[in-house]
């Protein structure tokens, strides 16, 4: 076997504290926040003087985990706009199981999230969206009908 699990998936953010707010709205729990430094952390992003606070925050089934960093230094770059559309190439969106669509964008945009298009029915099996939370970060929503 190559891999066992997919652990989790790393986020850059500015803005440490809303990351953490708008994902916990969404139902994820805090498992841990900590600074992290050293030459360890520089070999393995391959980058100097790396110092910077991550947040790991897990799904409440426990399965899903997202690590939210904010760089110190060296100081974080952005690649591409805030708002790329949903076909820039590259990492583009983090999907969610919910149990009420319209609930659950009602509350994210409490924390500035606002729908990328609109929520869409497919078929009699799903309702989806896209919302742009922070730093332009796109989450996926599916609601299972039925």
């Amino acid at each position: 076997m190559t891999i066992q699990r997919m652990d989790h998936v790393g986020i850059v953010v500015e803005d440490l504290a809303a990351a953490i707010a708008f994902f916990g709205e969404l139902g994820m729990e805090v498992e841990s926040e900590m600074p992290v430094e050293g030459r360890w952390v520089d070999r393995v992003v391959g980058l100097a003087d790396v110092r910077v606070d991550i947040a790991m925050m897990r799904t409440p089934d426990g399965h899903g985990r997202l690590e939210l960093t904010t760089f110190h230094t060296p100081a974080a770059i952005r690649a591409e706009p805030a708002d790329a559309p949903a076909n820039t190439v590259g990492i583009r969106r983090i999907m969610f199981a919910v149990d009420d669509i319209d609930e659950v964008v009602a509350r994210l945009r409490a924390h500035g999230a606002d729908l990328v298009g609109e929520v869409a029915q497919y078929e009699d099996i799903y309702r989806l969206c896209y919302v742009r939370g922070p730093e332009g970060i796109i989450v996926a929503l599916a609601e299972q009908l039925g």
